[in-house]
C-alpha cells in the first residue's frame, strides 16, 4: 500500500497545481489526471476491503462539478461587470448586480468553479485512498484531544450517509417515493433522531472512559520558549519579506521559526505514548511517487528560467483570447498519474 505521507504530499502537489493556475488547458489536464487516479482507486481496491466504500457520497462528482461551475460562473458574472463581450444588461438601479453581464466574467467564474471542484475532488480521492485512522496519525501527539475530536468529525459524515441509505431502503420497501419536498420529511426526521442518539451514546462512552479528565502532557518552560521564539521568528520573517532587499533573510527566518514550532510539538508529543500495531514501510514506489509530487511543486512554485510561467495565468479581460501552453509544464503535471502505476499491487487484505 502506498505510504500515507506520500499520499499527503501528492495531495499538496495537486492542490498547489490547481491553485496556481487559471489556464483552462492546465486545469482540464489536472482534472483528467484526477479522474484517472479516482477510477484506478475505485476499480483496483476491492470494495469489501475499502474502508470508505460503504460511505458512498450520495451526490455524484459530475453533479457537484456542474453545481460548482454553474454557481461560480453566475456569481462572478453578476458582481464582475468587466469584459468587451456584453450578453445583456441588468438595470443600474439594482444594487451590486446592476451593469453589464459579460461573457468574459461568465467564463472566468466557470474557471474558478473548476478549481474549486478540483480541490474538492482531490480530497475525495484522498478519503478513498486512505482510511481515517491513517489520516489521524498525522496529527501531532501533542494534540491528541484534537485527534479524538477530529476522528469523531471524520466518522460523522460516513456514518450519516450509511444511516441515510438504510432509511432510504427501508422507506422504499414500504412504497415511499420522492416526488417533492414533503416526501423528504420521512427521511430527514429518522436521520436527525438517529444522529442525536449516536451523539448521546458517544458522549456517554467518552465520559465513562474519562476522556479529557486528566493525563494531558503539561507544557514546561522549554516548550513555551520554543513556541514563542518560533512564532516571533515567523512574524519577523513575514515582515522582512515585505521589504525589497530582505526577502531572502525573511524566508530563512520563517523556515527557522517553523522548525522551532515543530521541535516544540515533537518534545510535547514524546510525553504522550502511542501504540503502533502495523508500521508502514518505505518502498521504491513511494520514492517514485514522492519525487513526482516534489517535481510538480518545484516547477510550479520555483521561478525557473526555462519555463514560461506566464502561461499559468489566463488574462481573460478585457476580451477573450487563446490561452498559452508550455509542454514542459504539462508533462510535469502528468506526474500526478504516478499512483496509478502502483495501485495494481494492492493486496486484498489492504
Amino acid at each position: 500500500m502506498i505510504h500515507t505521507y506520500v499520499w499527503v504530499i501528492w495531495l499538496a502537489a495537486a492542490i498547489v497545481s490547481l491553485s496556481s493556475t487559471r489556464n483552462p488547458l492546465y486545469l482540464v489536464l489536472i482534472l483528467l489526471c484526477l479522474a484517472i487516479v479516482n477510477n484506478s482507486l475505485a476499480s483496483r481496491i476491492p470494495q469489501g476491503n475499502n474502508p470508505n466504500a460503504s460511505a458512498k457520497f450520495p451526490i455524484s462528482p459530475l453533479r457537484i462539478a456542474i453545481m460548482l461551475v454553474g454557481l461560480s460562473a453566475l456569481f462572478n458574472a453578476a458582481i464582475s461587470h468587466y469584459g468587451d463581450t456584453i450578453l445583456f444588461r441588468v438595470p443600474d438601479w439594482i444594487p451590486l448586480l446592476g451593469g453589464a453581464i459579460t461573457l468574459e466574467a461568465l467564463i472566468y467564474g466557470a474557471i474558478n468553479g473548476l478549481v474549486l471542484f478540483g480541490i474538492f475532488w482531490t480530497f475525495m480521492i484522498l478519503n478513498q485512498a486512505l482510511p481515517a485512522r491513517k489520516l489521524l496519525r498525522l496529527i501531532p501527539r501533542a494534540f491528541y484531544p484534537v485527534a479524538v475530536v477530529t476522528s469523531i468529525a471524520i466518522s460523522f459524515v460516513p456514518a450519516t450517509v450509511r444511516h441515510y441509505h438504510q432509511i432510504r431502503e427501508a422507506q422504499a420497501i414500504r412504497g415511499h417515493r420522492l416526488r417533492g419536498v414533503r416526501d423528504w420529511i420521512p427521511l430527514i426526521m429518522p436521520l436527525l433522531v438517529g444522529g442525536l442518539e449516536r451523539a448521546l451514546s458517544l458522549a456517554e462512552a467518552m465520559t465513562a472512559r474519562g476522556f479529557a479528565s486528566g493525563g494531558q502532557a503539561e507544557n514546561g518552560f522549554r516548550e513555551r520558549v520554543l513556541l514563542l521564539l518560533g512564532i516571533l521568528m515567523m512574524f519577523v520573517g513575514w515582515i522582512f519579506r515585505l521589504l525589497e532587499n530582505w526577502y531572502l533573510p525573511g524566508s530563512v527566518l520563517i523556515i527557522l521559526g517553523a522548525i522551532l514550532i515543530f521541535a516544540m510539538l515533537w518534545t510535547v508529543g514524546r510525553k504522550i505514548p502511542r501504540s503502533t500495531y502495523v508500521r508502514e514501510h518505505w518502498k521504491l514506489r513511494d520514492a517514485v511517487i514522492l519525487m513526482g509530487a516534489i517535481l510538480i511543486l518545484v516547477f510550479i512554485l520555483v521561478p525557473l528560467p526555462f519555463l514560461n510561467k506566464l502561461t499559468l495565468s489566463f488574462e481573460i479581460y478585457p476580451s477573450l483570447n487563446i490561452p498559452g501552453f508550455d509542454p514542459l509544464i504539462g508533462v510535469v503535471i502528468v506526474a500526478l498519474l504516478l499512483p496509478t502505476l502502483f495501485l495494481r499491487r494492492e493486496l486484498p487484505n489492504n
